[in-house]
């Protein structure tokens, strides 16, 4: 990720955008499989703390090097 994360929960919607992917789906299929970063529910609705998405973008890069 080029940009820095904003200080307030992310919407699926903003990690699509962030991360680049090819939608929603894929998130979700992600989260299914434990594989993703780490989510909470709010309600109805699913959000992600910027420092866990931080921290997982830093896990894959790890992986990857």
């Amino acid at each position: 990720m080029n940009h820095p994360l904003p200080d307030q929960y992310l919407t699926p919607e903003d990690l699509v955008v962030l991360l680049r992917l090819p939608s929603v789906e894929t998130l979700y299929q992600w989260r299914r499989k434990g594989i993703g970063p780490r989510g909470f529910r709010a309600g109805r609705y699913i959000r992600y703390d910027p420092e866990a998405v931080r921290d997982w973008v830093q896990a894959q890069m790890a992986e990857a090097a």
